[in-house]
């Protein structure tokens, strides 16, 4: 919005989460509570953000170091007044309105803040309160109005009267001021049993200038803050139904919406089909088409159009190009990328390894450090042995190789083009293209081995140990 400033107050200390995390860090939906206030400030294209720190301060600022911010610090915790004059500063030479915001606040709607910066600046007010209704609004301060509906006061809980504690109108904090508000902030006093300075004082200033002071009203469900891990949580599931729903009119079919979570910062493409208990994080991308199996875990993944991830799988920071193939209980870790139509099976874990088009991985192996060319077979039971105890090596793997099962491959190491590795070998040196590796010692066949075995070993043993056993050794003495 043009000539619009957004300050918003972070330096509380949040002693009620108790937690040596500050409290504006605590993430909700997977963004931090103040990102996802800083995120509703950015949409609204202000002039400048002007983020307020305190407890805390260091660590919150380096998070959000990259994101465009001004940052003042507010050293001693004076009251809101004081923190909004911390931004004196940062607001010098600003000619427009100023809009207020609470860092703890990560249900607040864009929707909602650009609908009362409109208002705010139809009714030409001097002043806007943003307030929530509710049937009992005990512990908040309520507003009161005159006759024709503009706002003469915020009483406390604790200095109101009976008949202003049966209002339900209640003050939010967050407010837009137009632009002499430092100035009027700067005569704010202190005079009250905690000595703080009030930012709810401003408002008779403004009525002392022939103001307007007008109330813009929202659902309360976007104005509270969060304070323990209670409401915490209550803003998690908020915004998790919030971000359901739009991904459902986006296209996106939940099967169980209640038991998906996906996180604010994730970008899922239409017709893509998520089964009940999967959790998406980070900056992962969906693509068309794509289905995501129950109870399967991604983390910073692209996955392209027409991925399937089959149930319980967990990926992390890869890369899976269309039509691949992952799971059952496969796990793909950061810095692998699978290529077209590549299959990754049941209990298979890749970790910064490539498979090109075509690969195949079907169950029970493990592959590390690798480079797979195009439709390499790679057996159940294989494993690229990829550390030596000090250092990590590759191995790489040209198109078409095949490698059979149990075959261990003991990087670095390189295995060429259409070669053939053997059941159960060790390879250790490089296999030229189309050669067979094999390390397997010649198969000796001892006869009777058995029967001489267990007639030791059953000896005196009691009749029911190993009936099958001994049955089988009963019908094999001569008649």
């Amino acid at each position: 919005m043009a000539g619009l400033a957004v300050v918003i107050l972070a330096a509380g200390q949040g002693t009620r989460m108790k937690s040596a995390l500050p409290k504006m860090l605590h993430e909700v939906a997977g963004r931090p509570l103040l990102g996802h206030v800083i995120k509703r400030a950015q949409e609204l294209e202000p002039q400048r953000i002007v983020v307020i720190t305190g407890h805390g301060a260091d660590a919150i600022e380096a998070h959000f170091k990259d994101a465009g911010l001004l940052f003042a610090r507010q050293l001693e915790q004076l009251g809101t007044a004081h923190a909004f004059l911390c931004a004196a500063a940062a607001l010098e030479g600003h000619t427009g309105d100023v809009m207020v915001l609470y860092g703890d606040t990560p249900a607040i709607r864009h929707s909602t803040l650009k609908a009362a910066l409109e208002a705010h600046r139809h009714a030409q007010a001097g002043m806007t309160v943003i307030t929530g209704e509710l049937p009992d609004a005990t512990g908040y301060g309520r507003i009161v109005r005159d006759a024709s509906g503009e706002v003469v006061r915020i009483v406390e809980q604790k200095a109101a009267s009976e008949i202003e504690l049966k209002l339900t109108e209640w003050n939010s904090g967050m407010y837009i001021f137009d632009s002499s508000a430092v100035e009027l902030a700067r005569v704010i006093g202190n005079k009250n049993a905690a000595h703080e300075y009030y930012l709810t004082d401003i408002l008779e200033l403004y009525r002392q200038q022939n103001k307007r002071v007008v109330a813009f009203k929202a659902d309360s469900s976007e104005l509270e803050g969060c304070n323990d891990r209670v409401q915490l949580a209550a803003a998690d599931r908020t915004l998790r139904l919030r971000i359901g729903e739009a991904l459902m009119r986006g296209g996106v079919t939940l099967r169980d919406a209640a038991t998906t979570f996906v996180d604010d910062t994730v970008r899922i493409e239409a017709d893509v089909i998520l089964e009940p208990g999967v959790i998406l994080r980070g900056a992962t991308v969906i693509g068309r088409g794509s289905v995501i199996g129950a109870y399967s875990l991604i983390t910073d993944c692209q996955l392209a159009e027409n991925v399937t991830i089959k149930p319980h799988s967990v990926l992390e920071g890869a890369l899976l190009d269309r039509g691949a193939q992952v799971g059952p209980f496969a796990r793909i870790r950061a810095g692998s990328r699978l290529g077209v139509n590549v299959h990754v099976g049941n209990f298979v874990e890749v970790k910064n390894s490539t498979l090109l088009e075509g690969a195949k991985a079907g169950h029970l192996a493990y592959i590390g450090d690798a480079d797979l060319g195009c439709e390499v077979n790679f057996s159940a039971g294989a494993i690229t042995a990829n550390y030596d105890g000090v250092h990590k090596h590759r191995t790489v793997i040209g198109d078409g190789a095949f490698i059979g099962t149990n075959a261990t491959l003991v990087a670095p190491l390189t295995i060429q083009q259409g070669a053939f590795v053997a059941a159960g070998s060790t390879i250790t040196t490089d296999l030229p293209e189309g050669a067979l590796g094999v390390t397997r010692a010649p198969q000796r066949t001892v006869d009777d081995w058995s029967e001489r075995y267990w007639t030791k070993k059953l000896a005196g043993a009691k009749p029911n140990k190993n009936p099958v056993i001994q049955s089988w050794l009963e019908a094999r003495k001569p008649k």
